[in-house]
């Protein structure tokens, strides 16, 4: 095999706790093994590096985690990694960190969960790739899954955006952020703007805006009874970042809510919940500890991606006239990001933001993202992106691209000094993606702060549009290895291109 067993043994982590006898789990979809581990929401990867991946599943009672790993699709030839045991304090999920990987590998893997007695349940295969050098990547993106009441509809076959990506055949897929919608009851019909009636499979944890840590746990299992995202998540690793609808529209830390439909009006003890769950339900590097969701995933020589949480560290939505600082970031995630994207070898330097910069985004009479509508020198929440773009001028910072989501539409976004109203950067590309299965809205006003020139606009065709009408949108790249060409499309829910450029890298 092409990776060191002594390593990856030494670098995983396995637990070592005797396990208990099996406890009672709740009901679930299916189960294939009678009295047996079962894996009702299927396996994932998520950040995989050149050296380093973490694999997932969930199962139905306490278990430990078992997994085979192979580099050469061979299972009777494979390492067999016994990971950690779950129980009700996980939700029955599991996670194994994967070290010592080989570069520019595909991997395979079998998950299963092994009882008490010793007895394997259920098994899944899936499989991810470490990136190489002088080999091409690709990758998706987009945002919002099951917002504005739009679950899982057998009608238009589910979610099906997650199957057009899934069909590019990525490296990876980044989620920009809503990777649930908490705060979106989802009901059994909804009635569309145009007459139609949407159809959604429904769980009693998603009938009501989640404030449980059973409820948050609840909606990503409902996204994962949809066949098309299992498939994909077997097949590509996942990267997760999150913004509001993980836990409340809009939130930021401190607030206490004035919405009816909450018992619980403190944002701070939802969000603890909300960040338990997405980190219980999503698989990634856990820097810090569980608890830092910013971090950068890097993707070998072509790529370093750096995801920024735009949530945690955030003041309160400030009124669009603030003239004074108001964090978005915070100064410790500013700084690390500087310091990061600086000291980056690779050629593209991948800014994953879960909000845009130049999208005026409105909280009411406040400010929900970055831009604050107004012409002139920064104020409010730009200051910050100011400080970063003129550090990253300084540094001499070459090929810094931005994607996000969030906004519900998909657009290209080019920002240059000569047109803006602070004028220490160097120009730039933000493309926003998304939705992939929510409500579809905008164009939004831009802010003439940074100077953003629209290059490609695609919206709704009316406010809140189901994704029956074929505006869900999702981004794909493809970076040539011989000449280092970042080619960006913007693609609809069945994957036709509606634009692509190629962007050059600089030297």
């Amino acid at each position: 095999m092409n990776l060191s067993r002594r390593q990856l043994l030494a670098a995983s982590t396995v637990a070592g706790a005797s396990l208990a006898l099996p406890g009672t789990a709740g009901a679930t979809p299916q189960l294939v093994r009678r009295g047996r581990p079962a894996l009702p929401y299927g396996i994932m990867s998520g950040d995989v590096s050149a050296n380093s991946a973490v694999v997932w599943s969930r199962t139905d009672r306490r278990a430990r985690l078992v997994v085979d790993l192979t580099s050469h699709g061979r299972f009777d030839r494979a390492i067999r990694l016994r990971g950690p045991i779950t129980g009700p304090e996980d939700d029955y999920t599991a996670q194994l960190p994967l070290k010592g990987l080989r570069p520019g590998q595909r991997y395979d893997y079998r998950i299963a969960f092994e009882d008490s007695d010793g007895r394997r349940g259920e098994s899944l295969e899936g499989s991810f790739s470490t990136p190489g050098r002088n080999r091409g990547l690709s990758f998706v993106w987009t945002g919002d899954t099951a917002g504005q009441g739009y679950g899982i509809n057998p009608d238009l076959g589910g979610m099906v955006a997650y199957k057009a990506m899934h069909e590019t055949r990525p490296d990876f897929f980044l989620h920009s952020g809503d990777n649930i919608y908490a705060d979106g009851p989802i009901a059994a019909e909804v009635k569309v703007a145009d007459g139609t009636i949407w159809r959604n499979v429904v769980t009693e944890e998603v009938a009501k805006v989640a404030e449980t840590l059973a409820e948050y746990r609840g909606r990503y299992k409902y996204n994962l009874l949809d066949d098309n995202v299992r498939a994909l998540y077997a097949d590509v690793p996942i990267v997760s970042q999150w913004d509001d609808h993980e836990t409340v529209n809009n939130w930021y830390p401190g607030e206490i809510l004035a919405d009816d439909r909450y018992t619980e009006k403190r944002v701070d003890v939802l969000a603890a919940r909300a960040r338990k769950a997405f980190l219980e339900y999503l698989p990634m590097e856990h820097i810090a500890g569980r608890g830092r969701i910013y971090r950068k995933v890097s993707y070998g020589p072509l790529v370093d991606l750096f995801c920024l949480d735009m949530r945690t560290y955030r003041d309160a939505n400030p009124r669009p006239d603030a003239a004074g600082e108001v964090a978005i970031l915070g100064r410790e995630q500013a700084e690390w990001l500087v310091r990061e994207v600086a000291r980056s070898k690779a050629t593209w330097k991948v800014i994953a933001s879960d909000m845009p910069i130049g999208v005026l985004v409105p909280d009411g009479t406040e400010i929900e993202a970055v831009a604050n509508g107004l012409a002139g020198a920064p104020g409010g929440r730009e200051h910050e992106i100011a400080w970063v773009l003129r550090q990253f001028k300084r540094r001499k910072v070459r090929n810094a691209i931005w994607l996000t989501a969030d906004v519900h539409y998909c657009a290209a976004h080019h920002y240059d000094p000569s047109r803006a109203s602070f004028t220490d950067f160097d120009p730039f590309w933000e493309l926003v993606a998304g939705p992939v299965n929510a409500g579809t809205f905008g164009p939004n006003a831009l802010d003439p702060t940074f100077g953003p020139k629209v290059e490609f606009v695609k919206a709704a065709d009316f406010p809140n549009q189901p994704p029956s009408g074929g505006n869900q949108f999702f981004g794909h790249v493809d970076i040539d290895p011989r000449t280092g060409v970042f080619t960006a499309s913007l693609r609809d829910l069945y994957g036709t291109v509606l634009w692509s450029k190629d962007i050059h890298p600089a030297r």
